[in-house]
């Protein structure tokens, strides 16, 4: 019994000194951004931090969307080694790794999912200067649901106290606005009609107008000027789960393949098809390509739900769960044509469509970037470089 006791006291003495020791390194730190929302939390990042980079100032970065990355001061980028599941105690020793660094700023993801961990993170880890909530969507209902204002409120567990907050959000933003006033936290709403098409285009991925103007506000609060910002902007090096679309031919029929299996909730994705067709307009058919996954089962039936009124030529089913999903489609009604091709090569899926599409079809990846759709994506960028 002794030992017990003697042993779970060192264990709270132990937790202590970490908590006290955490606090220490954070005051290292003079300006923390926090970076949360449904989507773009790893573009904003990168944004943000390639901005102020351009102006001289030393940062770190650190994205936990298609994976975990730490940036450092001068852009290099490496993988976060991680052998157990995601903990959020990552976040602690990012913050102690910046302050050892002397870094002017700290531009990170929120890697909490769960109502009560994205509170923790910001109020007992992080305590962020500037918070920034992307937007509000339907994702993550089965933790963050059921519906909009649910995840609006999770979301704002990451609103810092006596801080700035900016945010892209319209639907939901007087929610926004009201959290952030108990928390005595100025917001800033930002409207993307700053960011012309022009200023989008000299991307070489396919980014959104807000992620770039959220960034560009957040530089500008800082001190830095748009143009500056910009340079470093256009220079830095895509999250893995971005956006790209690659000219590509399935036999000798001219065609296009793009993804949104990093955005992987039915509003995002219908928005940046929306992009994609505005700017290819020879574009005929849409063939999307589902990657299912035995853990995401209640994500792919609501991206199915989506499909229902949506205009496209085929759906295609690839990855671990194909059968449960395919049934799930025809019991909804959806009266497309479906083929299940459960976990496949680029190859296979290529040697598929040469004999399913049209000239100028639109390949469309959907579902989520794990799995069978990393493999299928990796297939098409090194079948275009």
């Amino acid at each position: 019994m002794l030992g017990l006791i003697l042993g779970l006291s060192i264990l709270i003495g132990f937790g202590i000194y970490e908590y006290y020791s955490s606090r220490n390194y954070r005051r290292q730190i003079p300006t923390i951004i926090h970076v949360n929302g449904t989507r773009g939390k790893s573009s904003v990042t990168r944004l943000v931090a390639a901005g102020l980079r351009a102006a001289g100032y030393k940062v770190i970065a650190k994205t936990t969307g298609s994976a975990a990355i730490l940036i450092y001061e001068n852009g290099r980028e490496a993988p976060i080694a991680r052998y157990t599941a995601p903990n959020i105690k990552e976040q602690v020793n990012i913050i102690k790794f910046a302050a050892r660094r002397q870094v002017d700023f700290l531009v990170l993801e929120c890697m909490a999912v769960t109502p009560e961990y994205q509170w923790v993170v910001e109020h007992k880890i992080v305590n962020s200067d500037i918070g920034v909530i992307t937007n509000s969507r339907l994702d993550h209902l089965d933790v963050m649901g059921p519906g909009l204002k649910n995840v609006t409120l999770s979301l704002c567990n990451t609103i810092p106290k006596q801080g700035k907050l900016f945010t892209a959000e319209k639907k939901t933003l007087p929610l926004l606005e009201k959290v952030a006033k108990d928390r005595k936290t100025k917001v800033k709403a930002v409207d993307n009609s700053t960011v012309s098409d022009e200023l989008i285009n000299k991307f070489s991925y396919i980014e959104h107008k807000d992620n770039v103007a959220l960034a560009l506000a957040v530089c500008q609060e800082l001190g830095v000027k748009q143009e500056q910002a910009l340079r470093g902007m256009y220079a830095m090096q895509a999250d893995v789960g971005a956006a790209e679309i690659f000219p590509i031919k399935i036999g000798e029929k001219p065609a296009y393949f793009a993804h949104s299996f990093a955005a992987n909730d039915p509003e995002s994705t219908f928005i940046l098809i929306d992009i994609i067709l505005q700017r290819y307009k020879d574009i005929k058919d849409i063939i999307l390509v589902l990657n299912t996954r035995e853990d995401r089962i209640f994500r792919s039936k609501q991206i199915v739900d989506s499909l229902l009124d949506f205009d496209f030529a085929e759906l295609i089913l690839i990855g671990q769960q194909v059968k449960t999903i395919e049934k799930y489609a025809i019991r909804k009604g959806l009266n497309k044509k479906i083929s299940s091709l459960g976990w496949v090569s680029g190859d296979q899926l290529e040697n598929y469509l040469q004999n399913n599409i049209k000239e100028r079809s639109l390949i469309f990846g959907i579902g989520n970037i794990g799995g069978n759709g990393g493999e299928i994506l990796e297939y098409f960028k090194v079948r275009t470089r």
